[in-house]
């Protein structure tokens, strides 16, 4: 697998995580793990960072390409 490829498919995985994030933020959905409610902030964090890293990703990408 050569750089490119590499980057391509860690920004299409960053993307999904992103996306999964943003899902829950639109939709307000509650998530709890046991008897601990899991933060709206939580998915803020998960929303920006993979969103930056598939940015980032596509970015080198496109640089290679």
């Amino acid at each position: 697998m050569n750089q490119q490829t590499y980057c391509g498919v860690s920004a299409a995985l960053f993307t999904i995580v992103a996306l999964a994030h943003l899902t829950r933020l639109f939709y307000g959905w509650s998530v709890e793990i046991e008897a601990t409610a899991i933060p709206m902030l939580v998915s803020w964090v998960g929303f920006i960072g993979p969103g930056a890293l598939a940015v980032w990703g596509f970015r080198e990408v496109r640089k290679a390409g």
